[in-house]
């Protein structure tokens, strides 16, 4: 790997994670923010489903890596909530089932180091009549299930102490949310991901972690190098680049 070593930020889930750098997502978001901070590593799988995580859990969170991840942040749920096919195929998990995956997730990343933080993402709401435009049969995915799944996850962390956002919830405070959230009826817009990296981010600022992990609050990289800009003609008074506050940027405080 390259150096100097960072922070590392992980990003483990389905679809909602491999395409959090799509459309503006709040993978890409997070990793603006953490410029120079935190290096934000990709682990998102497209369809898969709990079962799926727990096979190759150990090779992407190795217990003898140098350096464990600093953040990780789980998404697994929506695909679990899939109606069971008839022919045994597709992603359904059962309920319960589903919640000791997850258990065996969250205690896994909690042995990896006292210093390693989790946060659990739950299953977003869905737009059916989107869902079945796009994909133009029935997928055997309906909100209500998505409810049911987020719901445990919650209660599952609850238990466990570990933070968790409810996207079910925090997507539908939006009253466009049907129409602005997603792109297909299951994945995200741009609109989608501002709500998620907005939950995200107030979950890091509140929590009282050491150190704090707020991208404000990490040090910037080889700020000593950093040029100045914006230097008055006396130069009195000049600006580092490594210390500005970028626009896009600032909405994110």
């Amino acid at each position: 790997m390259v150096g100097p070593i960072r922070p590392q930020f992980v990003l483990f889930g389905s679809s909602i994670v491999q395409f959090s750098f799509s459309h503006q997502g709040w993978g890409a978001i997070l990793t603006d923010l953490y410029a120079c901070k935190a290096d934000i590593l990709l682990r998102g799988y497209a369809g898969w489903n709990s079962r799926c995580a727990l096979q190759v859990l150990d090779e992407v969170f190795p217990k003898d890596a140098a350096v464990q991840p600093s953040l990780v942040i789980v998404y697994f749920g929506g695909n679990d909530s899939m109606e069971p096919h008839p022919s045994g195929l597709g992603a359904h998990v059962p309920l319960p089932e589903y919640v000791e995956n997850m258990r065996k997730i969250a205690i896994r990343l909690k042995s990896l180091s006292q210093k390693t933080r989790i946060i659990f993402l739950t299953a977003p709401p869905v737009n059916e009549a989107q869902m079945a435009e796009v994909f133009g049969n029935d997928l055997g995915r309906s909100n209500e299930s998505c409810r049911k799944y987020s719901d445990a996850c919650v209660q599952l962390c609850q238990e466990l102490g570990v933070k968790v956002i409810d996207l079910w919830k925090a997507l539908q405070q939006r009253d466009d949310w049907l129409t602005a959230c997603f792109t297909d009826g299951i994945h995200l817009s741009c609109e989608g991901s501002e709500i998620v990296i907005k939950e995200i981010l107030k979950v890091i600022k509140e929590a009282d972690w050491e150190p704090n992990l707020l991208w404000r609050s990490l040090p910037t990289e080889f700020p000593e190098i950093s040029p100045c800009i914006f230097v008055d003609p006396e130069g009195s008074t000049a600006i580092k680049v490594s210390e500005m506050d970028f626009a896009w940027q600032t909405q994110w405080q």
